[in-house]
């Protein structure tokens, strides 16, 4: 059995999830990471055994129920023990309802919530054993914001944050906490695929009208995402479990775009 507390990390080949693999590692885990690439997830291999982790590559779809839940008997084998399930991976076409196929629409639901819930309940076998675990579901707040553009997504984050509610309940008493984490605007790959009618790419004029929006007036960088990962499967969040924390830089709760407010109030909200 490994001395060292051991996560798996899904959609750990770029973004969020290679930044959360990566701190978790600095902090004293070793890792089993998880996504459809190889080359990238041995680039982020490379990186967790840099500062001092054990990273066990597992290349696979998530479409796959049965991989996922093989990737978690994997890690039990491998480690001989399982601390903590970060599942971060999910999928979207940026489709409204009016057009979305049935098939989008599945393969969205499969990687962003069947997976993450079959998962969890794999995970939760050995965590039981253990008496203690954490699973951190990576949500968003378009659980509760939408766009219209993204329907299988925006209802896959919703149940998800409903999920953690209802596995917490269930897993409390064992001593495994579950937790969903909401990200609010996050520079990451999946981000910066926006496109208009004709093809133009428009991520930018994106990113400057919801940095408008946002009192912080940036993107998140996965890295903060990721150091909020690691501080709830840490000791020193032992009593939070059943909950969504936002992370989002004040977007979700704040109303007028700075733009506006400077105008009303330039020497206080000034051009900067």
């Amino acid at each position: 059995m490994s001395e060292r507390p051991v996560a798996l990390v899904t959609g750990a080949s770029r973004g969020i999830g290679e930044a959360t693999a990566v701190e978790l590692a600095r902090r004293g885990y070793d890792l089993t990471i998880l996504a459809r690439t190889e080359a990238d997830l041995n680039r982020v291999a490379d990186a967790i055994r840099d500062v001092g982790g054990q990273a066990l590559v597992q290349c696979g779809d998530l479409v796959e129920v049965g991989f996922a839940e093989d990737a978690v008997q994997t890690t039990t084998d491998r480690y001989g023990r399982f601390d903590a399930l970060i599942s971060n991976a999910a999928w979207r076409e940026i489709v409204t309802m009016r057009t979305i196929s049935v098939e989008s629409w599945e393969k969205t639901l499969r990687v962003s919530l069947t997976a993450p819930a079959f998962m969890a309940r794999a995970a939760a076998v050995q965590m039981e054993k253990q008496g203690k675990g954490v699973i951190i579901n990576v949500s968003s707040i378009m659980s509760e914001r939408a766009a219209g553009f993204g329907p299988a997504y925006v209802a896959c984050k919703g149940a998800l944050d409903a999920l953690t509610y209802d596995l917490s309940a269930l897993y409390a008493p064992q001593g495994i906490r579950v937790i969903a984490i909401n990200p609010g605007a996050i520079v990451t790959e999946m981000s910066g695929d926006y496109e208009s009618a004709d093809g133009e790419r428009i991520t930018d004029k994106l990113r400057a009208q919801s940095e408008d929006m946002i009192p912080m007036r940036r993107w998140g960088r996965p890295e903060e995402i990721a150091r909020t990962i690691a501080f709830l499967v840490s000791d020193d969040a032992s009593y939070i479990t059943g909950t969504t924390i936002l992370v989002d830089g004040g977007y979700k709760t704040q109303l007028s775009p700075y733009s506006l407010k400077h105008v009303m109030f330039p020497d206080e909200f000034p051009n900067k």
